[in-house]
């Protein structure tokens, strides 16, 4: 009779991908970081065509060694700096594991009551772990692109102009609205605004100072501006960790400019929103306790595997008021059980909870702040060689752990750029280490940013070494 795979087939792929997996974690540095890999490389050695017959676990397994691996680019490599850092702990990946199992649906209580209340739970254990108030709930999406989505949308709900029911096109009598946020801000602020129908046009980039954090004065005199053209200011986005420099707006004064003017505050802490859990590095955060929506990534510098983002909301009725819309056949009599779905525009729910649930025991708060504390002490001690070495120079503040720096070579700016680039090229190029790139003021600037757990103080002098070997190889 057809059906799944016998528990006896399972039993043996599952023990052989939790060895592979170890093995894997447990020797993945000394594996090059990028593949050597082209373009259409792995498309010319899978079939054209799917297969009729089926296939062992056990040989799909060993193409997942001799196919997939060698062509994959590994995030969890110790010498993975080029992004903020998604790394897939010990725990993280149980409790994934666990996840795919139980293949839970939590749109409704009913249909997931450990995966809604476990998502209760352990959403409000890390809003305490941040020093939040109580009167913030959180649930978790996928990626901050969405949780920042599903802010703004309540935020142009807010406004009562009726947008649920009418939507805005056609409609004359509703003025154009203002979206702020600074020059340095994500850009999934800006896709939110495509999607919301209010297009990019609305999104009104303010001047950041010299230190890369949004211009409160600038701030202010754009919703002026606004305000007389007719225009209707509706939100403001303060970054605290934006994705070039890690700089940190100045909430404080941002959300009184919010509150004087009737503004919606976002507060995107996506990367560095797991620092609050350090009491020394609170005073970045100060003034987003009074934010009415806070997004933090733990699939970001809290080691629960991709994808889990956090959103925290102050009212978050006014977020069910936005999206809540239940057919026939999804209601219940379960009275006032918080049901998921009717917090954003996606029905299905995966258990993202159980990962973050699990990573939170077994580290402990203790554990987690020793391993924040020490990728920030490795982005300082990278920061004080830079800063001592004749020849590179940092390129911005390193409030958290990510390095901006370039390599003075000599010559024109453009010159000096080129010669930057290709010192980038140079050291993603060797294998051990990958590193982004950044503009800032105009110019190239290389980016390390350190936030895997196997990433030691071994690993960054040996990433110094290189970039000053190679840049003295580049200059001849």
């Amino acid at each position: 009779m057809p059906g799944d795979l016998t528990p006896a087939e399972f039993r043996a792929a599952m023990h052989r991908a939790a060895d592979l997996l170890a093995d894997y974690l447990e020797r993945v540095g000394e594996r090059p970081v990028l593949p050597p890999a082209a373009p259409g490389d792995l498309l010319r050695d899978l079939p054209k065509s799917p297969p009729e017959r089926p296939e062992p676990l056990g040989r799909i397994l060993d193409d997942f060694e001799s196919l997939v691996l060698p062509r994959t680019t590994h995030w969890n490599h110790p010498g993975f700096l080029a992004y903020f850092a998604i790394t897939g702990s010990a725990p993280g990946i149980v409790g994934e594991s666990l996840a795919a199992g139980l293949n839970v649906n939590a749109m409704l209580w009913r249909t997931g009551p450990a995966a809604t209340e476990l998502e209760e739970r352990a959403c409000d254990w890390l809003r305490q772990l941040l020093g939040l108030p109580a009167e913030f709930s959180g649930h978790i999406n996928d990626t901050a692109s969405v949780s920042s989505f599903l802010a703004l949308a309540a935020a142009r709900e807010r406004l009562g102009l009726e947008v649920r029911e009418r939507g805005l096109a056609g409609r004359p009598e509703v003025p154009p609205l203002r979206v702020y946020a600074s020059e340095h801000a994500h850009s999934s602020i800006d896709k939110a605004l495509i999607a919301l129908g209010l297009g990019l046009d609305s999104l009104v980039h303010v001047p950041a100072d010299p230190s890369f954090r949004l211009d409160p004065g600038a701030l202010q005199a754009a919703v002026g501006r606004d305000r007389a053209a007719g225009r209707r200011p509706m939100a403001v986005v303060a970054t605290v960790g934006t994705t070039s420099t890690t700089s940190v707006d100045p909430v404080e004064a941002v959300v009184e400019i919010a509150a004087a003017e009737g503004l919606w505050l976002h507060v995107d802490a996506a990367y560095a929103g797991p620092a609050a859990l350090c009491p020394e590095m609170r005073h970045h955060f100060a003034g987003w306790e009074r934010a009415d929506s806070i997004v933090v990534n733990p699939h970001k510098w809290l080691f629960v595997p991709v994808d889990c983002s956090l959103l925290l909301m102050r009212d978050e009725e006014l977020l069910r008021r936005t999206f809540s819309l239940v057919p026939e056949y999804l209601r219940t009599t379960d009275g006032a059980a918080r049901n998921l779905m009717d917090l954003g525009i996606q029905l299905g729910r995966r258990f993202r909870a159980l990962k973050l649930w699990m990573v939170l025991r077994a580290f402990g708060a203790e554990g987690l702040r020793a391993r924040i504390r020490e990728h920030c002490r490795l982005a300082r001690e990278l920061a004080s060689w830079i800063e001592a070495e004749p020849g590179f120079e940092l390129a911005a503040p390193v409030p958290f752990s990510t390095v901006c720096f370039r390599w003075r070579s000599g010559g024109s700016p453009d010159e000096e750029d080129a010669r930057n680039q290709s010192l980038l090229e140079e050291i993603n190029a060797a294998g051990p280490f990958f590193l982004s790139h950044t503009r800032l003021r105009g110019r190239f600037v290389l980016r390390a940013a350190i936030g895997n757990l196997r990433t030691e103080e071994t690993h960054i002098r040996a990433l110094w070494q290189l970039a000053r070997e190679r840049a003295a190889r580049l200059a001849g």
